[in-house]
């Protein structure tokens, strides 16, 4: 037995000496894979639309998912919320956490399983629900996390069939039909006893307990997540710490994300894992940021320097700081080939009083309003004066106009004066700042005029340029 126990430890100590990152930086830095140059953001992070902003973060979601349950005193009293994970559900998002056992005593009484789950959209905070039936049945979630014996979920697993096998990231899901499953990570040791990298899926009807393996490529078009984020957070930083090897005690060449990892959704439908990037020392300033499908793990680098997560963040509530409201994680959208970090600001309960817009190139172009609209208008508003700031190859395709002004009315939102007009057989409106020309607020209906705005599908358009004809001409 000593002998036995022996060999044991010395085993151990060799693999561990043998996995170390002393040893093996190659190993760890090739874990994440090729890591491409992006050049087309289109496709990894979706393009901006008005009525569909992810507005609703895992927090508010947690509020206003114990809100409904709250309301049903009955359900509220034996179950608890569980984690909520971001899904594309038909082609929406949202949020999704299963109904869990509040205890022993509750599992005892309900050892069929909790009632269902709720989901809360994404892009509308009204939108709140709590699922107990799907196609007519009443659904009963019987094996779970934290459910007891047999039914918890982890050793349900291990007695079948996995309990030699490494399985992580244990995530609710549901498929189009609403169907709840748990969706769990298998992977291996890629680096002796280290360098976690997944294989695969294991599915589990969350109902009957049925269990499906899926390779990496098999895996069911419902799943939005394979790569675990931890996974991914590891392998990004070895990439970047490793770049010259381990002996590079000057920190030459290498990066480290900047903040907790986002999952977004590209143009294609796809769902990536999304970080900034930061030189190691330097981390209020991102070097780029990073891509990697939740799928495939193919990373994509966009090299682009400019605002951090954090950064962002800051820039967004010093917009407001009289009001002491607190910006929730930004999520990166693609407003006319500009990436640009889409936020929430909230009060101290939590709850979201207004929307921020911040260009990832230049976090000093900040825009910031009660309605994303909004919101929009005094962002593209900023950026179309700062164009001097602006990298050459972010700038978008331009429309110039001329033509007769049918209507105009001003407004003033946030201490900014807004021209609104329209153009003779053109049902766009038009809106343009007294910044953005002293001549706005001279015009009058029936003056000539040359715009120029960016080249898009909105029905309210954010003027760039602005030109009275009309005065010009008297002039």
């Amino acid at each position: 037995m000593l002998i036995a126990i022996g060999a044991i430890v010395a085993y151990i100590v060799v693999m561990s000496i043998a996995s170390a990152p002393m040893f093996r930086s190659d190993a760890y830095r090739a874990l994440i894979g090729n890591v491409k140059n992006g050049t087309d953001i289109h496709h990894h992070i979706t393009p901006l639309d008005i009525d569909n902003v992810r507005v609703v973060d895992q927090d508010l979601a947690y509020l206003l998912g114990e809100k409904i349950l709250g309301s049903e005193p009955a359900l509220g009293s034996k179950t608890t919320l569980g984690d909520f994970n971001i899904q594309k559900v038909n082609g929406k998002l949202y949020w999704v956490a299963p109904l869990l056992h509040s205890g022993f005593f509750k599992w005892v009484n309900n050892r069929e399983g909790t009632p269902g789950y709720v989901m809360v959209s994404a892009t509308n905070e009204r939108d709140v629900k709590l699922v107990e039936q799907v196609g007519g049945a009443k659904l009963a979630i019987k094996y779970q996390p934290g459910a007891f014996f047999f039914q918890d979920l982890k050793r349900y697993l291990y007695f079948n069939g996995y309990m030699a096998t490494g399985l992580t990231d244990y995530t609710f899901e549901i498929d189009d039909q609403g169907k709840p499953y748990w969706v769990v990570t298998r992977y291996n040791k890629q680096v002796g006893i280290s360098g976690n990298n997944a294989t695969g899926v294991v599915i589990v009807d969350a109902q009957s307990g049925q269990i499906t393996d899926y390779n990496m490529a098999d895996t069911p078009a419902w799943v939005d997540r394979v790569e675990p984020q931890e996974f991914i957070e590891d392998q990004l930083n070895d990439w970047g710490e490793y770049v010259r090897g381990y002996w590079n005690f000057s920190g030459e060449g290498k990066l480290q994300i900047t903040e907790e990892m986002t999952l977004v959704y590209g143009e294609n439908n796809k769902s990536y894992w999304y970080t900034g990037l930061s030189s190691v020392g330097k981390e209020e300033s991102a070097v780029g940021f990073v891509l990697v499908d939740t799928r495939t793990k193919e990373a994509t680098y966009y090299n682009q320097s400019g605002a951090t997560e954090y950064a962002a963040q800051q820039s967004a509530e010093g917009k407001v700081q009289e009001k002491g409201y607190r910006a929730s994680l930004p999520v990166p959208y693609n407003i006319n080939n500009i990436p640009t970090y889409v936020m929430t600001l909230k009060d101290d309960g939590g709850l979201v009083k207004m929307y921020a817009m911040v260009s990832l190139a230049d976090y000093t172009i900040v825009g910031v309003g009660n309605t994303m609209q909004e919101t929009l208008m005094a962002f593209k508003n900023v950026y179309n004066m700062a164009d001097n700031r602006i990298s050459p190859d972010q700038q978008t395709a331009k429309v110039q106009l001329k033509a007769v002004v049918a209507r105009i009315q001003s407004d003033i939102k946030n201490g900014n004066s807004f021209y609104y007009f329209t153009l003779p057989g053109d049902k766009r409106i038009f809106i343009g700042s007294s910044q953005i020309s002293n001549e706005l607020p001279v015009t009058q209906a029936g003056d000539s005029i040359s715009v120029s705005f960016d080249n898009d599908s909105e029905k309210v358009i954010n003027v760039s340029a602005f030109k009275n004809l009309t005065l010009n001409k008297a002039k």
